[in-house]
């Protein structure tokens, strides 16, 4: 069996495709399930005064559900769509978080941390943020982000988790060790949550050439137990599971045999398809 849990579509604004499309893809590459995951609505800042092309606006989201649904209904028996939300988690919104993640009935809800402040740390137009940055510092703003949206409860996968990385602003090679002290941390937090985390296989295309997490932060994650799924984070149906092989061969060289999967945000497991 091959999942793919991590997707967007184009009411986000900075994707392509219906989600149809992402489905009939879905079934042409030999997918078992698919995972629509759109980002939630903006909600700590304006979206008019925003950067464009950031999320779904507020009054598309009851569509999106709907949707959603109804695919998974009409492509029952040729593919397991699961109906997922990619919600922010944003400290001192979390009132506001729960009340959408609640509002509906996901499949499951991946936990991402985007933003420190009105700071996008993904977005590549508001990568000048770094300028004159304490680099490591930021980092313990974000790991720190990670661990209480893990605490939270409200999510059922952490996302892409080392996704600070994104752009290859690292730690200095002095500063590893307190790297490492702080993903370690963010993982334990995880751990003590229960809830999953994913391999996010799109981080190889991007400027770290790398999977979220590292190979590193992965191995420590498996000997914590922590439980995995595995995601493109696709924005074009046409790349929908691409680097999906080289996640499972990574996870198979790391004595991983299971992911996780969710309906009605109860998690089971199949094997890893090798």
């Amino acid at each position: 069996m091959r999942i793919d849990y991590h997707t967007h579509h184009e009411r986000c604004g900075h994707a392509v495709g219906k989600l149809e499309e992402y489905v009939q893809r879905g079934v042409e590459i030999g997918l078992s399930q698919i995972g629509l995951s759109d980002h939630m609505p903006l909600l700590h800042v304006d979206p008019a005064q925003y950067y464009p092309e950031m999320a779904m606006p507020m009054d598309e989201l009851p569509r999106y559900v709907e949707e959603c649904f109804s695919l998974k209904e009409r492509y029952r028996g040729q593919i397991d769509v699961r109906v997922g939300l990619e919600g922010d988690y944003i400290e001192g919104w979390e009132t506001e978080i729960r009340a959408i993640i609640e509002r509906y009935p996901w499949d499951y809800v991946i936990g991402s941390v985007h933003f420190l402040g009105e700071w996008d740390i993904t977005d590549f137009r508001q990568t000048h943020h770094w300028e004159g940055k304490d680099i490591l510092e930021v980092y313990r703003q974000y790991y720190d982000a990670v661990s209480k949206a893990a605490a939270t409860g409200m999510y059922d996968i952490m996302g892409h988790t080392d996704v600070i990385k994104r752009f290859g602003y690292v730690p200095s090679t002095e500063q590893t060790e307190e790297r490492i002290s702080l993903e370690n941390a963010a993982l334990q937090a995880i751990a003590k949550s229960g809830c999953a985390m994913e391999l996010n296989a799109s981080g190889i295309s991007k400027p770290c050439a790398e999977m979220f997490p590292s190979r590193r932060m992965l191995t420590e994650a498996i000997r914590l137990g922590i439980p995995l799924t595995m995601g493109s984070d696709a924005h074009d149906p046409m790349k929908l599971g691409d680097y999906l092989p080289e996640a499972e061969a990574l996870l198979h060289e790391l004595g991983c045999t299971e992911v996780a999967v969710f309906e009605g945000r109860h998690r089971s497991f199949i094997p890893l398809n090798v």
